[in-house]
C-alpha cells in the first residue's frame, strides 16, 4: 500500500511541472518559480513517504 505522503507529493511534484510551464508560456516567472518550489516540495515529501514505507515494510 502506497503512502499518503508518496501520491500527495507526486501530485504536487506533477501541479509544479503544469506551473511552471503555463508560467512559461505566459512569461509569469512568479509562476515559473512557484511551480518549481512546488516541484522540489512534492518530491522532498514522496521521499520522506519513501523512508516511511520502507520503514514500515521492515517491520
Amino acid at each position: 500500500m502506497a503512502d499518503h505522503d508518496r501520491i500527495e507529493g507526486a501530485a504536487k511534484n506533477i501541479g509544479g511541472k503544469v506551473k511552471e510551464a503555463a508560467g512559461k508560456v505566459t512569461g509569469d516567472t512568479k509562476m515559473q518559480a512557484e511551480g518549481k518550489a512546488d516541484q522540489v516540495e512534492g518530491k522532498v515529501q514522496n521521499a520522506v513517504g519513501g523512508v516511511k514505507d520502507s520503514l514500515r515494510d521492515k517491520d
